[in-house]
């Protein structure tokens, strides 16, 4: 049976979603600011079209079925595609000529993105950079799906599905107060850190998993005291001597010294690090994409 979906409009796909949302389908009429009854064939006339069922009834609400969920992802992927298309329309009307989404991890848009993306628009002040802060498989998650073309990510993670090209080397280093018991400046391992309480970023960025992977393979506990959302944050938290915290040694050397901080540098070969360029091989990029892909990534 031939699925039909020459019907299926924006403003039905935003109904869904807001059904699926709300888990009520008066919540999400009203929130769509269409009448219930409408709002009700709207979905019948969706799931006819489809020949599925979108919904499970339950004394909770409305649950999507399998077949629910899957359109939910299709959905919101293009709503999303249909803001992009009507902001950067709006964006040639005031003179801006290409618009480029990028998504980075926090490394990268603290010790790198700033001077290049300055130095960038010296030569493309007509284009324009959405530029996102996200977790490493969030970034790869983000461009293998389409919402961004570029991303800029850990080169240990799992890329498989995305072209890569390398973009910078660090390493990671402990930064701590100069008075920390471990402030020797000779360098130390990490498994020498492990007695001492901690501080890190959220829980799925690169450099907590990968302090964790590090741990296990010691066989002992990784003492993590706190976890905080950026940088300054973990600098701040280490000058209030809550603990020590790795990070990327770039980073480090724009925040620590301001703060009176101390880094020693880890001996350990997974301290140093790949930063990459991500991409999908299978898209084509727009023209401001291939243009900042080809600056911050010389040929």
């Amino acid at each position: 049976m031939a699925l039909s979906t020459d019907r299926i409009s924006l403003t039905t796909l935003r109904l869904f979603v807001a059904i699926a949302e709300e888990a009520a389908l008066n919540r999400a009429a009203e929130r769509e600011a269409i009448a219930p009854s409408a709002a009700s064939k709207r979905l019948a006339d969706l799931e006819a079209d489809l020949h599925v069922i979108l919904f499970e009834r339950n004394p909770r609400g409305m649950r999507p079925t399998i077949a629910g969920e899957s359109l939910l992802r299709h959905a919101r992927r293009i709503l999303s595609a249909a803001g992009a298309l009507t902001a950067e329309m709006a964006e040639f009307r005031v003179g801006i000529r290409g618009h480029v989404r990028v998504l980075a991890n926090l490394s990268a848009i603290v010790a790198y993105l700033p001077e290049e993306l300055e130095q960038f628009f010296l030569n493309h002040p007509e284009l324009r950079i959405e530029l996102e802060e996200r977790p490493t498989d969030k970034v790869i998650q983000g461009v293998v799906e389409g919402w961004a073309e570029l991303g800029i990510c850990s080169g240990d993670a799992d890329l498989r599905e995305l072209k890569s090209l390398a973009y910078r080397c660090d390493r990671l280093v402990m930064a701590m107060r100069k008075d920390h018991p471990l402030a020797s400046g000779a360098g130390i391992s990490f498994v020498d850190t492990l007695p001492y309480d901690q501080i890190g970023l959220h829980a799925d960025s690169s450099i907590f998993i990968r302090s964790r992977i590090a741990a296990r393979e010691a066989g002992l506990p990784l003492r993590r005291r706190i976890h905080v959302p950026g940088f300054d944050a973990v600098c701040r938290t280490v000058q209030a001597n809550l603990g020590i915290a790795l990070i990327p040694e770039p980073v480090f050397n724009i925040l620590g010294p301001p703060m009176g901080l101390h880094s020693e540098q880890l001996k350990d070969a997974w301290a140093f690090r790949e930063i990459v360029l991500v991409h999908h091989p299978d898209c084509a990029l727009s023209r401001a994409a291939e243009a900042l892909k080809n600056f911050l990534i010389p040929r």
